[in-house]
């Protein structure tokens, strides 16, 4: 591997794996951060290296201005990732996660440009699905405080205490802005194998608003409901989808092989 993950902002405490194969770029959730991708690092088998994505705005770049424009953002992050695109790569979006996800993939075709070789998205529903709800980042501070309870991702001390409050809800109003000004692109499906998944419990998002990714892509598409609300990823089955990921990236592609494909589809690598 070379040292750009190692040395980047826009990936967190990655560890590097010389004889990896395969990177998988981790994209958080609304208001969250790369850590919480974190231990999945040393969890993945040694030819698949694990990326978790940190955007500006939090914990380690907590002093940098957080984008508030689906339409900045993913070309930025497609220009600060693309030196750790040497390598074939899959996408894994929890929640906000799984919106940038797709969207950077449309990116990336766009430009002519290698994609993944799947996307695994995470607690949201399909992209092209109307937002039913008002928009989130405009509600006032005690609506919004009363959203993020119903969901059950933010830690209470964080909504219980004034100035965690303050410097806090910025973050998560900018991102809801920019899950709520993204524009689903009129083009084809992705040619791009799909997973998506979602938890039982969550009041958020529902089996068959996970069930429209079908559309997005052209390949294989499955579906895996697991127990949990909206954040079944970091609590009661987190070990069921990193098993479920990482046999997807094993057995569902050649990992083995992936490097003879890199002079086809990487030749400036």
């Amino acid at each position: 591997m070379n040292n750009f993950a190692v040395r980047n902002a826009w990936i967190f405490q990655v560890r590097p794996r010389p004889e990896a194969r395969l990177r998988l770029f981790c994209f958080p959730h609304a208001g969250g951060g790369a850590s919480s991708f974190a231990s999945w690092t040393s969890r993945f088998p040694a030819e698949i290296e694990v990326c978790p994505v940190q955007l500006p705005g939090r914990e380690n770049r907590l002093r940098e201005p957080a984008f508030q424009e689906y339409a900045r953002l993913i070309p930025a992050l497609a220009e600060a990732l693309t030196p750790a695109f040497d390598l074939p790569f899959a996408f894994f979006g929890h929640s906000m996660g799984a919106l940038i996800s797709v969207g950077l993939t449309h990116h990336l075709r766009q430009q002519g440009r290698a994609m993944p070789l799947h996307i695994f998205a995470s607690a949201y529903r399909a992209p092209q699905l109307t937002n039913p709800d008002v928009p989130i980042h405009a509600l006032s501070e005690p609506e919004l405080i009363r959203r993020l309870r119903s969901l059950n991702g933010t830690p209470p001390e964080i909504l219980n205490d004034p100035e965690l409050r303050s410097l806090w809800l910025p973050l998560i109003r900018a991102d809801f802005a920019v899950c709520e000004t993204y524009r689903h692109p009129l083009d084809e499906p992705l040619p791009v194998p799909l997973t998506a998944l979602g938890g039982w419990q969550d009041n958020r998002v529902t089996r068959a608003q996970l069930e429209q990714w079908q559309a997005v892509t052209s390949q294989r598409f499955q579906l895996q409901m697991l127990p949990g609300d909206h954040f079944f990823l970091h609590t009661t089955s987190k070990e069921q989808v990193i098993q479920l990921v990482t046999q997807e990236l094993q057995f569902g592609h050649d990992v083995a092989g992936a490097a003879n494909m890199k002079a086809a589809a990487y030749p400036s690598s």
